[in-house]
């Protein structure tokens, strides 16, 4: 069986970057290529046979035409040019239909892609159940009937884990949302009309480390990886 070359955006520390690589891999026969801005050509990403566009620091305000940088939370410093390098992924991605994970940072950069906004912080109330504190929290999702994550997942209501502190505010063009957490949350999105469009789920959650809060056997980490790796070898046919 030949070997499946997906492209990692690169999540900012060398130990969360190694959770999203030995989850894919654990699908067998895939090679990850660390995406880096400065460190592969625009025409080696097109070469691949699958995105996934990581977690890490708060998208840069501009992304989504703010000019607030002083929010609640905001990082010491932002990083703008992995922002407009995976920009440019994503916008290959598209050129090339190749399908696309997107995970937390990756789905919210995503929806500022297509025109979207953030929420830039979701308050001490709805932090108290989504931000990182030692480790990641947990909650329940309910997933939307009918849709491709609703397909994937097979389940209307399940628990993941949580890291963030920002959300999708307004939804970009051509997107629908698949899931959301009991206090309405943003918590997955897809294409609103898939035909003629590339395979991509977006998912607000950490699927590549849910074993980290007792998860390991989620469906919302399984299925999906599974269901992105079938997508890929479908990709990889056409």
């Amino acid at each position: 069986m030949e070997t499946l070359k997906i492209g990692l955006t690169y999540t900012g520390t060398d130990a969360k970057h190694n959770n999203y690589v030995n989850w894919l891999q654990a699908a067998g026969n895939v090679a990850v290529t660390s995406l880096v801005a400065g460190k592969i050509t625009a025409d080696e990403i097109s070469k691949l046979d699958g995105i996934v566009l990581s977690g890490g620091i708060d998208v840069h305000p501009e992304m989504y035409h703010n000019e607030n940088i002083n929010y609640p939370n905001a990082p010491a410093e932002f990083h703008p040019e992995r922002d407009q390098f995976e920009k440019m992924v994503f916008d290959l991605s598209q050129e090339g239909a190749i399908p696309v994970l997107g995970i937390c940072r990756g789905l919210q950069l995503i929806n500022c892609i297509v025109g979207g906004t953030l929420v830039q912080d979701l308050g001490e109330a709805a932090n108290s159940q989504h931000r990182f504190d030692k480790t990641d929290k947990k909650h329940d999702i309910q997933i939307e009937k009918g849709s491709l994550l609703n397909a994937i997942v097979g389940e209307e209501e399940v628990t993941v884990n949580s890291a963030h502190h920002q959300a999708i505010d307004r939804l970009g063009k051509g997107l629908k949302i698949s899931a959301r957490s009991g206090d309405g949350v943003i918590e997955g999105i897809e294409w609103e009309n898939k035909p003629g469009k590339s395979f991509l789920i977006a998912v607000q959650w950490h699927p590549e480390r849910m074993e980290h809060v007792g998860l390991q056997d989620s469906p919302a980490s399984i299925k999906i990886r599974n269901h992105f790796i079938n997508e890929i070898k479908q990709f990889r046919k056409s």
